[in-house]
């Protein structure tokens, strides 16, 4: 495990997409000094100090993106690791295929928006927001979970098709650096040279026990797609399911019919975590920091 070198700053900025019409909020956690303290957001308590100073310096980005139908918040054992030891994340709530509002599940247009939304929110944070002098533009990287991992492989380059063969207009976002992808909805790239503009870097995680997004949908489609295998790190969780690489909820929120909450039995979520963002951590700081 790597010291924390700061404090955890948090705010929330909104981004617009103005050829769709549409607006989305986007969570960010950043480096500061300022005093942080355990802060209530929705069921969750995050150690952060809310609207703080970010430290001037310059820091890689990294966006997460959320799996279906999930949130901001489900992610903030890595976002609060990261950015406890230099790293400026952004965490976007996809808009229609979140916890509030899930209408655009398994359209088309969730698959187009995703990815031009993790751009959208590159061009902003770069450009108009006030992190923009402290953000190092050539160290971006995206990490997904599920549905984050198919957003993250089709910013990078990755062609996308339905599930009834319809090409998906997406566009490889050539700023990205390096992607991390846990339990990844890939079978949208199943098709031959889907993958074939996927260059990057890619930190691979499935899970033994996933029955959602399988080895054949996941590790399979994405080894056998990219042009470059060698630029794969797979890990294999053992008794890991699907939702293991959520950070774990608190226990008034654990019960058997909350699916994201749950584990194989045996499995330790909380030690997983603190192993997982630690190991993100290193690989980011491989590619992005001492490449």
């Amino acid at each position: 495990m790597h010291e924390p070198l700061f404090n955890v700053g948090s705010t929330s900025i909104k981004i617009t997409d103005s050829k769709n019409e549409l607006s989305f909020p986007v969570l960010l956690h950043y480096p500061t000094i300022e005093a942080s303290k355990m802060t209530n957001f929705g069921p969750f308590i995050i150690d952060v100090a809310v609207d703080a100073t970010i430290v001037n310096s310059q820091f890689p980005l990294v966006i997460i993106s959320h799996g279906n139908s999930g949130s901001q918040y489900l992610y903030r054992t890595i976002s609060t690791y990261l950015a406890a030891r230099g790293y400026i994340v952004a965490m976007p709530e996809h808009y229609g295929n979140n916890r509030i509002d899930n209408s655009l599940s398994k359209s088309v247009k969730n698959l187009e928006y995703r990815p031009q939304h993790i751009s959208l929110t590159i061009d902003q944070l770069l450009h108009q927001s006030h992190l923009k002098q402290q953000i190092d533009a050539t160290k971006i990287a995206v990490i997904g979970h599920s549905f984050g991992g198919y957003t993250a492989l089709a910013v990078a380059g990755g062609k996308a098709y339905s599930m009834q063969g319809e090409a998906i207009a997406t566009q490889k976002d050539d700023r990205i650096k390096a992607i991390v992808v846990m339990a990844p909805a890939a079978g949208y790239f199943s098709p031959i040279a889907a993958l074939s503009q996927v260059t990057v870097p890619i930190l691979l995680y499935i899970a033994t026990e996933d029955k959602y997004t399988p080895k054949q949908w996941t590790a399979d489609v994405i080894l056998n797609g990219v042009p470059n295998p060698e630029l794969i790190r797979l890990r294999e969780i053992k008794n890991a399911g699907h939702f293991s690489f959520i950070s774990p909820f608190p226990d008034a929120m654990k019960r058997p019919d909350f699916l994201p909450a749950t584990d194989p039995e045996g499995f330790d979520r909380v030690a997983f975590h603190k192993q997982l963002a630690d190991a993100i951590f290193q690989f980011l700081n491989s590619h992005l920091v001492t490449a």
